[in-house]
């Protein structure tokens, strides 16, 4: 367990790190199922809603370690790149939301990940 408390501390310095870009962002350690989700259209660009699809395909379980009311910052062993757009889905339900990636540092076998809602997602976090 002594490995695991020191990786752990290690990842929370490299996620806050990040989150001083991210001004009023909270901790939260919200654990999270983290999905990529690709866009794909028949190529006629017409605006065709039937020529849109929206795949998921699973990523990783993470943890929401910062949160602003539009942005969260979190984790990853795999790298994800500025842009990408995922689905965040808390394991009690209370998140279901789809997100573009705004800010990626990459370190040694991690990637930190600060991803921008891309609706409004209402009261997900309360501040007191």
């Amino acid at each position: 367990m002594p490995n695991q408390a020191t990786a752990r501390a290690l990842e929370s310095e490299i996620v806050i790190r990040l989150a001083r870009f991210f001004p009023g962002a909270t901790p939260v350690r919200i654990p999270i199922k983290l999905s990529r989700t690709e866009g794909n259209t028949n190529g006629n660009g017409n605006g065709d809603p039937t020529a849109h699809a929206n795949k998921k395909a699973f990523f990783q379980d993470t943890i929401i370690e910062f949160g602003t009311s539009r942005e969260v910052l979190f984790v990853l062993d795999r790298p994800l790149e500025f842009g990408d757009r995922v689905l965040l889905e808390s394991n009690d339900g209370s998140l279901h939301a789809e997100a573009s990636v705004v800010a990626v540092q990459y370190h040694p076998e991690r990637t930190v990940v600060a991803v921008r809602f891309l609706k409004h997602v209402p009261n997900w976090i309360v501040k007191s």
